[in-house]
């Protein structure tokens, strides 16, 4: 215990050098969407609650150590505080969203709720018509595929379509129009 008293003062006054440093610290712990629940000087109090009460058990001699051990007690206190508050405010989100999204006859929720979405069937029906199509494009001529391909799934302008096929953008819309009319024709009877 003697060395502990080299450091000079009591426990209050020991504890009080750190302040600013934990201060610091916990305002750096504590991110600015968290701010509003968990205010960086509370968990600095609460730190020097806790150490307090625990500093019999206080192993260290000097105040680099008091420090350390300061800093163990506010990350975990820090780490409770976002357990209890996010939890905490996961839930709440969880009710406030889900009211907002149950709110009014037209909510997407209510119609998602009563609608179950496609049958069996229905999903079986769009894959063979998924089949029919890359089937039918695989047939196009070569550049009124890549058109097809670069247009339609890839979602690219005119412009640069012209610009990797080496075209002009009219004739890339003339090449784009053909496809869609010889893939209309050909899915006509089918589908």
């Amino acid at each position: 215990m003697a060395e502990r008293s080299e450091e000079g003062g009591g426990v209050g006054e020991r504890l009080e050098r750190h302040r600013a440093r934990l201060r610091a610290t916990a305002g750096g712990l504590v991110g600015p969407s968290s701010r509003a629940e968990i205010d960086p000087s509370d968990l600095v109090q609460e730190t020097f609650l806790r150490a307090s009460r625990d500093f019999p058990r206080f192993q260290g001699v000097d105040d680099r150590a008091l420090l350390a051990w300061l800093l163990r007690i506010l990350a975990n206190h820090m780490k409770d505080q976002v357990k209890h508050h996010g939890r905490h405010s996961r839930d709440r989100d969880r009710r406030r969203s889900l009211d907002a999204l149950m709110e009014g006859p037209t909510s997407d929720v209510r119609r998602a709720l009563a609608d179950p979405g496609p049958s069996p069937s229905e999903g079986a029906a769009r894959r063979e018509r998924a089949v029919l199509l890359a089937d039918a494009v695989e047939r196009l001529p070569a550049d009124q595929r890549e058109v097809f391909r670069l247009r339609t799934l890839h979602h690219l302008p005119f412009e640069d379509v012209a610009t990797r096929m080496g075209r002009s953008q009219g004739a890339v819309r003339m090449l784009w129009t053909r496809a869609l009319e010889r893939l209309s024709t050909e899915l006509r009877g089918k589908t």
